[in-house]
């Protein structure tokens, strides 16, 4: 091997090298970059629509999401939860949810406040001060209490379908936030019901 050849070796294995070290340093550049690209966690609190599973939800439980900084209630009712909406509708200041009609979507101006009567979407916020109800879906005759959510803070009373009681600090029905069923298992809470 003439000293040529030997030269020739050595440009050819430091360009080889160079190569390798000059794509393995883009490639650590580029990631981070990209990364930033993605929206952060705290971006899509405050605006992203969220997505919500509802395969696995069973009948009568309640999971809770946050949507904008703010906490929302899915409620999958069961058949004797819708049963008795009816029967607690002259106890409630707005059982037709007409005087705040800016509190719901026109798709959830109905009987259950809901696209899907078995499905509430509800804001987990008190209408009085923002405080967060409690649900508590047992019902208790003697008490004349169907069940629903109660405020535990100032004594506010809301149903299942969240209607506000008469007699409660709470001046109105729980918020319905924009909300669509993406397929029969997923609500995107945030995104109206024909958007894209």
């Amino acid at each position: 091997m003439t000293e040529d050849d030997l030269d020739r070796n050595r440009r050819h294995f430091l360009s080889v090298a160079t190569a390798a070290t000059g794509v393995v340093g883009v490639a650590m550049v580029a990631v981070p970059f990209l990364s930033s690209l993605k929206p952060s966690a705290r971006a899509q609190a405050l605006g992203a629509p969220v997505e919500v599973p509802l395969a696995s939800m069973q009948p009568g439980e309640m999971v809770r999401v946050i949507w904008r900084g703010k906490l929302v209630f899915v409620l999958r009712r069961t058949e004797d939860m819708l049963s008795r909406l009816a029967g607690v509708e002259d106890d409630l200041r707005d059982p037709d949810s007409t005087e705040y009609a800016d509190h719901q979507p026109d798709y959830a101006a109905n009987a259950t406040r809901s696209v899907k009567p078995e499905y509430l979407v509800v804001e987990g916020s008190c209408t009085h001060l923002g405080c967060a109800p409690l649900e508590d879906f047992e019902v208790r005759p003697a008490e004349g209490w169907e069940g629903g959510f109660f405020c535990p803070c100032h004594g506010s009373k809301f149903d299942l379908a969240g209607r506000v009681y008469k007699g409660v600090p709470a001046p109105s029905n729980l918020r319905v936030p924009p909300h669509r069923f993406v397929r029969d298992d997923l609500i995107l809470i945030g995104q109206d019901m024909g958007a894209a």
